[in-house]
């Protein structure tokens, strides 16, 4: 076995310029595939860090069926054991309570639908980006004062389609939690803009105390947001918590919800990704598996006396066979190792450094992606795209190696 190995190493050689040039496009796909991977996983979880952060959370306990029906009387009546319950949580990295109704939002100008949101302003800037984005005004101040307490935070398009300012009233005209009307008159305290159109044209934040007095919900909210130490974690925290959920009183009431659930939008849009990506990787794997394909086809063809002669002195067309798959592997070898090494190096810098696709800011502001992305080069990146091509390179190489057992040795000497 171990001559056959040199024999192979040494035929591998024999016309360098074709070696070399085969070896460059196994190593140029590894590098490509490598890379593109990573940058992939990568923008993938900045995409997603970004949407929980602005809206969803990675994961929310809800009563059940709200996220379904989103009805103002499907609530957690008493959050308290939930918060006791995820103060002791692993994993876990901030956590927060909010509550919801749709009401019109009036100024003495115009009037806009609008989905208020009551939130604990000081645990709120912990789980969300919300006070960060404030583009005019000011974030709520903690503890609040009696000012603060009936001040409004209201999304960028919402306010210029109100035409409301730092200073304006709003009234709020929705249902309460139990039918009557809700009303009230906030002032707006702030003016935000987070990036994605949606949820700046339809979003007015109030804080959660003052909206369980203005819609009659007493201590009830409507969902619990939790944010995990990392993406990776949310599996693990969702089962925690799903089992520490049923331990408290009447547990069939309560669900938890993963940011898969809450964004099935999100979730979609990444798995057609995924598959665009695919088609373009498997193109790109066959190009260079017939690369392989004609470069062992011309070297049977080069060497189909040397292989008559050998076959004369005795040996054996199994040999020859196992020889041509040796050159094949070595030569995959060679190329998918320098396209490993290349790509993570490459894939690393970026990692760092990031990249800046230059014309794609205001696209990416849409959605709430930062400008510069990360690739996250992970052993899945690195190594799934490799394997799948040294796994079709040295399938291809398979026809031209059984060829050689198919050779009768006088007239492949005779070639």
């Amino acid at each position: 076995m171990l001559i056959d190995v040199k024999m192979a190493w040494r035929n591998i050689w024999r016309n360098p310029r074709r070696t070399v040039l085969t070896v460059l496009a196994i190593a140029f796909a590894c590098v490509l595939l490598v890379f593109m991977l990573s940058f992939q996983f990568g923008s993938y979880a900045t995409m997603i860090n970004a949407s929980v952060k602005i809206n969803t959370g990675h994961l929310q306990i809800q009563a059940r069926g709200y996220q379904q029906r989103k009805k103002m009387e499907l609530v957690i009546s008493d959050p308290a054991p939930v918060e006791r319950m995820l103060d002791k949580m692993p994993r876990l990295s901030a956590y927060t309570c909010r509550a919801r109704g749709f009401a019109l939002v009036s100024t003495d100008k115009r009037s806009y639908g609008a989905m208020v949101v009551g939130v604990q302003p000081d645990r709120e800037a912990k789980v969300s980006t919300l006070s960060h984005i404030i583009q005019k005004g000011r974030y709520w101040h903690t503890p609040l004062t009696a000012e603060e307490a009936n001040g409004a935070l209201v999304g960028r398009l919402l306010a210029r389609n109100l035409d409301a300012k730092v200073g304006d009233d709003i009234t709020i005209i929705g249902q309460g939690k139990d039918g009557s009307v809700a009303a009230t008159v906030l002032t707006v305290q702030g003016i935000y803009s987070s990036g994605i159109d949606e949820f700046d044209r339809s979003a007015v934040q109030i804080p959660l105390s003052t909206f369980q007095q203005v819609f009659y919900m007493d201590q009830a909210v409507h969902e619990v947001v939790v944010i995990a130490d990392h993406l990776s974690s949310v599996p693990a925290l969702k089962a925690d918590i799903r089992r520490h959920l049923a331990r408290l009183p009447e547990p069939e009431q309560l669900t938890v919800l993963d940011w898969d659930e809450l964004m099935p939008g999100l979730r979609q849009a990444i798995q057609m990704d995924l598959v665009s990506g695919g088609i373009f990787y498997m193109i790109l794997i066959m190009v260079v598996a017939f690369s392989i394909l004609n470069t062992f086809l011309m070297a049977i063809l080069e060497r189909t006396h040397e292989f008559g002669v050998m076959m004369a002195v005795g040996t054996r067309p199994g040999r020859l066979t196992r020889l041509v798959l040796t050159e094949s592997a070595g030569m995959t070898f060679v190329g998918v190792a320098a396209g490993v090494v290349m790509g993570c190096l490459l894939t690393w810098y970026f990692q760092v450094h990031g990249i800046e696709i230059a014309g794609s800011s205001e696209l990416f502001k849409q959605y709430g992606i930062p400008p510069r992305l990360f690739p996250r080069l992970t052993p899945l990146s690195a190594s799934i795209g490799p394997a799948v091509v040294f796994v079709i390179t040295f399938l291809s190489a398979l026809y031209p190696a059984l060829k050689v057992r198919r050779l009768k040795p006088v007239d492949a000497m005779n070639h």
